[in-house]
């Protein structure tokens, strides 16, 4: 780093990933700063820096030794490996900078007096998780899956046997599909769809109920999806449509007379449900009549398109976050909300270059086994991004926060 580089960063202040120290803090101070920047998305200490920008000077013997010995090797856990190095002042006065990236082990922690305290940061402070945020720290770090979780007050009678007997005889062809209550619960607990509950009284997981329950937001509130349908460029407009959507996540399908497996029309899933709602809004009939004299339909968007970021959506979504997914079509384009950050250390980078890191893995491989989701899970660089090129002459939008992923496709012109 040149000195210029570090005045200017110095002229800005403490932020999120910044922070200043004086060299004579405590180890485990500096470990809670550390940490907390970790949790979030890395950042920079500053030793020899005080508080308002001054810049003090490092007065400690081997401190590069005492960072590596005394904070990050006893204080901080899971291991980090830094990056240090010193800048000289003309004054013969230096100043120590430590970087280091987001974590990919989260949540790191403080380890100090037999305690173990996970922080994370806020504007220019670093306070103590809630459990909630630890929650889904360690749902980002890929240590919990939160699709296992139980959902109280869900039960085995709340799921639909018919489309559990279709799963497992006609996807999974097991040969021994259960045939009493005992039997498809142990059968259930041991495929992840249902879960030890209280007083010995099994519920279903989370993957379990938005799969197979006739009703999962009655028990589940943010298994559902908004959709908003509004005729102009922002929530001002009038909006020609408001619904929640609530249906296990796939069709019902049965066989047919001829002993082919048909999708029942008055069961499909939330994904077909979706898109039958949309289709008056993301297409139009043609004037032209085609060889059978119907009517063409034209399409603003790409429907293998939307159908993948619908889906990719539902699989990975963030579900400690209370809120459903939000989907919103205007008169320019369609917005795609997927509650929660990007999983294990994902960037939008990594997800345009293919990269792979599903965060509810159950629910991708049960998607997979219905044919919605493909082997190699990369929808976004081989499907999303090349249709839209094609047919809309654009390039999807994606938009991350720590609270969601936003994917805009605008509007065939």
């Amino acid at each position: 780093m040149l000195k210029s580089e570090l005045l200017e960063i110095i002229a800005n202040g403490e932020s999120s990933g910044v922070e200043f120290k004086r060299d004579d803090v405590r180890p485990e101070q500096l470990a809670k700063e550390v940490v907390a920047m970790i949790n979030l998305k890395g950042g920079m200490l500053l030793l020899g820096v005080e508080d308002d920008g001054t810049i003090s000077g490092i007065q400690r013997d081997n401190i590069e030794e005492w960072l590596m010995n005394a904070v990050f090797s006893a204080k901080v856990h899971p291991m980090v490996l830094p990056f240090y190095e010193e800048i000289q002042f003309d004054d013969n006065c230096r100043v120590a900078v430590i970087s280091f990236t987001q974590g990919t082990s989260k949540p790191y922690v403080v380890r100090d007096k037999g305690r173990e305290d996970v922080y994370i940061r806020v504007g220019t402070t670093s306070r103590l998780a809630s459990r909630e945020q630890q929650a889904r720290l360690f749902e980002s770090g890929g240590i919990l899956h939160t699709e296992v979780l139980p959902v109280a007050g869900s039960s085995y009678s709340v799921l639909n046997k018919e489309r559990l007997s279709d799963y497992l005889s006609n996807i999974m062809n097991d040969p021994e599909v259960p045939t009493n209550e005992n039997e498809w619960i142990k059968r259930l607990i041991g495929l992840g769809y249902m879960a030890e509950g209280i007083n010995d009284k099994p519920v279903c997981t989370i993957a379990g109920l938005i799969l197979f329950a006739n009703s999962p937001r009655k028990y589940l509130r943010q298994s559902g999806i908004r959709l908003m349908v509004f005729d102009g460029i922002d929530k001002q407009y009038q909006a020609l449509l408001d619904e929640l959507l609530d249906s296990p996540m796939v069709g019902l399908w049965r066989m047919d007379d001829l002993k082919q497996r048909q999708l029942v029309e008055a069961d499909h899933g939330l994904i077909e449900r979706l898109i039958e709602k949309i289709k008056p809004f993301i297409s139009d009939e043609s004037s032209d009549f085609d060889e059978g004299f119907r009517r063409e339909r034209i399409w603003h968007y790409p429907r293998e398109a939307v159908r993948e970021l619908i889906i990719n959506a539902l699989v990975h979504r963030d579900w400690t976050r209370t809120i459903d997914i939000e989907i919103c079509i205007y008169s320019n384009r369609m917005e795609v909300v997927s509650p929660g950050s990007l999983q294990n250390s994902m960037t939008i980078e990594k997800m345009l270059a293919g990269q792979r890191s599903p965060r509810n893995p159950l629910l991708v491989e049960v998607l997979r086994d219905y044919g919605y989701v493909d082997a190699r899970g990369m929808g976004v660089r081989t499907k999303i991004i090349p249709l839209m090129k094609l047919e809309n002459q654009s390039v999807p939008v994606f938009e991350l926060t720590d609270d969601y992923l936003k994917t805009i496709l605008y509007k065939k012109v």
